[in-house]
């Protein structure tokens, strides 16, 4: 008798799954229209919705303004929050920790770490506009310093993970390591000339403004190339959650699944960090959101859902940066730490046994 509350519980939530997902995507298509027509020039809504299929509009200068500047921002921003989203769901199933994340665990910092070896060694030339001034080569050359710190760090707490089983060991040992990352950077900093440190510590804030239309093909394949990897893993990721031994009796190679999960992660993290700056708190509370909304562990859901959550949040997040009445903008890793950090304690309350979920 006490399993019937239950069953008819997680029956309901797979009966409005779907609803969930269309209001996630009706969340999406909203706030990327909000983006849109925010800034200092008043653009009407009929008029966003003529430019985007094609059509002409009596004033030439807003067809430029928001092809040129708004939407690859707003693009940007569904593309960077998709992916920082996904890369955080993965870390937290690999390692089976609530609080494991690319910033958290010091990935976010490898790829700051291998951003900073190419723009402070670089001169002048790589600055914070780099991937607007930089020919498709410069770029690449940013995203593989990236995704290579991404991957040395991330590779080195699994490494770890082997001799410690303890969770709270192992995520204080990422912060640790995360913290001599951060260190590094900032001996580097101390010979580095003014104007390479000026042009870094722009970097470090955060920016969905850089990236240009003409590029948005390399950070979209990233994210597409990164949560391809995360739906293909998703039995993977599935096993792993229930635990390796478990993984291991189900035919799963966890060496082979644990390899694939760092490449996704790498690619994600370290692609996003490489064209808009570190984005904190994204990939640790997106996924929680996600899971309590859809209720599930199921990868194939979370998978999708984390996608659409992230790119909504990351949105609304852009939408309080660009402070509406302004023409000041905030640094997005400011307002997502600001946001992020009160979700992820609602959750934590509403929740009351996140490890559970783990």
């Amino acid at each position: 008798m006490t399993d019937q509350p239950k069953d008819h519980n997680r029956s309901y939530r797979t009966g409005i799954r779907p609803l969930y997902f269309l209001l996630l995507g009706a969340g999406v298509a909203g706030l990327f229209l909000l983006n849109l027509a925010l800034g200092s020039v008043d653009i009407p809504l009929p008029d966003i919705l003529r430019i985007l299929w094609g059509g002409e509009v009596q004033e030439p200068a807003w067809q430029k303004i928001l092809i040129n500047i708004r939407l690859p921002r707003a693009v940007t921003a569904i593309l960077a929050g998709s992916a920082l989203s996904v890369a955080g769901l993965l870390m937290q199933t690999l390692f089976r920790n609530p609080l494991a994340g690319p910033s958290v665990l010091g990935i976010t910092a490898g790829a700051s770490l291998g951003v900073a070896v190419v723009m402070l060694a670089g001169g002048t030339i790589t600055t914070i506009f780099a991937i607007r001034e930089l020919t498709a080569l410069g770029s690449w050359l940013i995203i593989l310093a990236a995704s290579i710190g991404s991957a040395a760090v991330l590779l080195l707490i699994l490494l770890i993970s082997v001799r410690v089983r303890d969770n709270v060991t192992l995520l204080i040992i990422g912060l640790m390591v995360g913290n001599m990352t951060i260190a590094l950077v900032s001996i580097w900093q101390y010979f580095s000339r003014p104007e390479q440190i000026q042009d870094y510590l722009i970097w470090t804030f955060g920016s969905l403004g850089g990236v240009p239309l003409g590029q948005l093909w390399m950070l979209g394949a990233i994210t597409l190339a990164g949560g391809g990897m995360a739906m293909i893993l998703s039995k993977s990721l599935n096993g792993l959650l229930l635990g390796e031994n478990y993984a291991r009796s189900m035919g799963l190679s966890v060496s082979r699944a644990r390899l694939w999960i760092i490449v996704s992660t790498s690619l994600l993290a370290g692609g996003i960090t490489a064209f808009c700056g570190p984005i904190g708190f994204v990939g640790i509370a997106v996924p929680h959101l996600t899971r309590s909304l859809l209720g599930t562990n199921e990868h194939r859901v979370l998978v999708p859902g984390t996608l659409l959550m992230g790119a909504m949040l990351l949105l609304g997040c852009d939408v309080i940066a660009q402070m509406p009445g302004s023409t000041a903008t905030l640094p997005i890793s400011a307002v997502t730490s600001m946001v992020g950090s009160p979700v992820v304690i609602w959750v934590i309350i509403q929740r009351k046994n996140l490890q559970a979920s783990f």
